[in-house]
């Protein structure tokens, strides 16, 4: 099974230098609008099946056009929500940065928790427990492996990719993702395997290669790295 990890396009609040958290009402500027028009282009061509996404508005909004071409409804799950970021929600990030707890999340992610919040911990487990039961859900009704897309944020983005990748939370911010972009994991019996991370370009197809069904490799890492 493989997930499109999409970050929402850009929003008012990333133009502005809020942490939107789960703010209601926030909503795509005209970029973001214009990132999610170009996705039916970007992803054309992919067999997607299903589409995800979390509850909040810049979300939604994000995958409208491309829920409309591909005539699909997208779940909404709400462990791919924005992080709870508590008494932070809707303050200046430059405001933020001289908040003792900032020097945490930087340094020491796993023990961040925010006030009136939730830890980002509690996120990673939440969103990969997510990703992987919409996997299983999927591969039950398909029978096969498909291709899905899940629309979320930037942090939970991260944290899944931190887990695909094996790496400590205590690393997940070396992990860029930018607005709009697509982050691709194959998730098979053994382990999961990380194919694209921040993909901002034209077209995604070639990032994304499925194994056929009969593939009973699939699960098994190329010795000396891919022949493709």
């Amino acid at each position: 099974m493989t997930v499109i990890l999409l970050r929402h396009g850009r929003s008012t609040a990333n133009t502005a230098g809020v942490l939107a958290g789960r703010s209601e009402g926030v909503e795509l500027d005209d970029k973001g609008r214009e990132q999610a028009v170009q996705l039916v282009d970007r992803f054309a061509g992919l067999p997607i099946t299903a589409l995800v996404r979390s509850p909040l508005l810049r979300c939604r909004s994000t995958l409208e056009p491309l829920a409309a071409a591909l005539e699909l409804e997208p779940v909404v799950d709400e462990r791919l929500a924005e992080v709870d970021y508590g008494a932070w929600t809707g303050r200046k990030m430059a405001e933020l940065t001289g908040e003792a707890l900032w020097r945490v999340v930087q340094a020491q992610p796993s023990a961040a928790v925010f006030p009136d919040g939730e830890g980002l911990a509690q996120v990673q487990s939440r969103a990969v427990a997510a990703v992987r039961d919409h996997d299983r859900r999927l591969a039950e009704q398909h029978g096969t492996d498909v291709l899905w897309v899940a629309c979320t944020h930037g942090d939970v983005i991260k944290a899944v990719l931190a887990d695909a990748l094996g790496v400590h939370l205590d690393g997940f911010q070396r992990i860029v993702a930018d607005t709009a972009s697509a982050s691709v994991i194959r998730y098979t019996p053994m382990r999961p395997f990380v194919i694209h991370v921040n993909h901002t370009g034209p077209s995604l197809a070639a990032a994304v290669k499925i194994p056929p069904p009969e593939d009973g490799r699939a699960s098994d890492a190329v010795v000396g790295g891919s022949t493709t």
